[in-house]
């Protein structure tokens, strides 16, 4: 059988023993072409590039990446422009997977099936709905299995036993564990231990799935929790490019010299 291409990052990986690093980045932040730029830069260090769909009202992300989302929307990104700047980026980097990130009310507007036939066109290979929880998810989730897309369930701290065992035996070959009950970019809250702790109950449940932790993770907090399979670093990264967009520096630059800090403290 085939591996997916994010399957096969994550082989991949654990061939090197470490996590598969994963980046999330806001689709046309800070220009369509400097997104576009930043991707392509980071790709040769980054296992998996998670694109955000820039949006007015993100309730799971923290003031970073919605610095990073109202730039976009400033400079007047569309959906079609998202899926166009995936499409530029896959072309020259084929075989690195793409993860689009974004809410269900876009995908409801612009219709669930156009969407799911769009992002097979264009190249992606999964999609995170933040706010379309499981069961609510399991139509959708099958739709985008049809189509070979990966749909990566969330699970949190506050998830129960028994709907955790729900969600891993109904997922995909991905989870995506959120460290704690904040929004992105919150300062950990809870030791690294804990961390690994819940994310353990998960593991144990099927270790054959990959499961990333996401949520607060910095070059400070990463290397403590290299023992998972994959490693989301966003709102870092989103504030790198604030920083860079103040100073009058280049992001691209910037962003490219933290991805590679992060991946030296995984290795």
């Amino acid at each position: 059988m085939n591996l997916s291409p994010i399957s096969l990052a994550f082989k991949n990986a654990k061939k090197e023993k470490r996590p598969a690093l994963l980046t999330y980045t806001v689709a046309g932040d800070n220009t369509k072409k400097k997104s576009l730029k930043i991707l392509e830069s980071i790709s040769k260090d980054v296992d998996i590039c998670e694109v955000g769909f820039p949006h007015n009202t993100p309730i799971a992300d923290g003031g970073q990446i919605q610095t990073s989302s109202y730039r976009a929307l400033k400079n007047g990104i569309k959906i079609n422009d998202v899926f166009h700047i995936v499409k530029k980026f896959k072309k020259s980097k084929k075989s690195k997977p793409v993860i689009l990130m974004g809410y269900y009310n876009m995908i409801l507007q612009y219709g669930e099936k156009k969407f799911i036939l769009k992002c097979k066109k264009v190249g992606v290979d999964g999609i995170i709905v933040v706010d379309l929880p499981y069961p609510e998810n399991k139509k959708f989730a099958k739709k985008c299995r049809k189509k070979s897309i990966e749909f990566v369930q969330l699970i949190s701290p506050t998830t129960s036993k028994t709907r955790m065992k729900k969600i891993v035996k109904d997922s995909h070959k991905m989870i995506y564990y959120i460290s704690m009950l904040s929004t992105t970019g919150g300062k950990l809250k809870i030791s690294s231990k804990e961390i690994l702790k819940n994310y353990k109950k998960i593991k144990k449940i099927n270790k054959n799935k990959n499961c990333v932790i996401g949520f607060g993770i910095t070059e400070k907090t990463i290397s403590e929790l290299k023992s998972a399979d994959g490693l989301v670093v966003g709102s870092a990264i989103c504030g790198e490019i604030t920083k860079s967009v103040n100073r009058r520096q280049n992001p691209v630059t910037n962003v490219v010299k933290m991805v590679k800090k992060l991946k030296r403290k995984i290795l």
